[in-house]
């Protein structure tokens, strides 16, 4: 599972993905989608825009690609090409908000990402440092939570760290208010915090 802002090195293999990987390159875009997997279609309808930042390759033709999230999209139809799966997206972008309603967000923006913090700095120390070298500390508070058309990049830090199964981080990924993901996320942190042995 793929979110923006976050890192997902990626080791390929597959002979259809390494043809994808290639043209993403030689097509000067650097971009691919990532959808989790459906039984039914293929792949969920909704994913991550990954940018290639580097790309290492072996000579058995196998490569280790560093890509980060880049933006959320909705896929509008499914398609396939050589062996791999194609899609037609639209981009997502978090509705805004003003007034009473930002200033209401604004306090549960603070309130959620005090309850990360708080959960985060409560680990112990090897579960720490074991996510901060896959995923590095969690992001700083945003001055602007509606900034970024995806949201504050802590969220995403924090989905792609909490242990949540993938249906889970993908109804959270597709949401399109702040709101609805900052709700989301302070219910599994309330579940993980009470679950956790003392």
């Amino acid at each position: 599972m793929a979110f923006p802002t976050i890192p997902c090195p990626l080791h390929v293999f597959e002979p259809r993905y390494r043809l994808m990987i290639r043209r993403s390159m030689e097509t000067g875009t650097k971009q691919f989608g990532m959808c989790i997997a459906d039984e039914l279609k293929g792949f969920a309808d909704h994913g991550c825009m990954l940018q290639v930042r580097d790309v290492k390759f072996f000579p058995d033709g196998r490569s280790v690609v560093d890509t980060i999230g880049i933006a959320r999209f909705r896929v509008l139809t499914h398609g396939q090409r050589d062996g791999y799966h194609t899609a037609k997206i639209e981009y997502l972008e978090d509705k805004k908000v003003e007034g009473e309603v930002l200033t209401e967000l604004l306090k549960l923006h603070d309130s959620v990402y005090d309850q990360a913090l708080g959960w985060f700095t409560s680990l112990k120390d090897d579960m720490k440092n074991q996510i901060i070298s896959h995923f590095g500390q969690l992001p700083v508070k945003d001055s602007d939570p509606q900034d970024n058309p995806n949201g504050p990049a802590w969220c995403w830090w924090l989905l792609a760290v909490l242990p949540l199964e993938n249906k889970a981080q993908l109804t959270i990924l597709a949401m399109n208010t702040l709101k609805d993901r900052l709700i989301a996320i302070r219910r599994v942190l309330i579940f993980v915090t009470r679950k956790r042995p003392r």
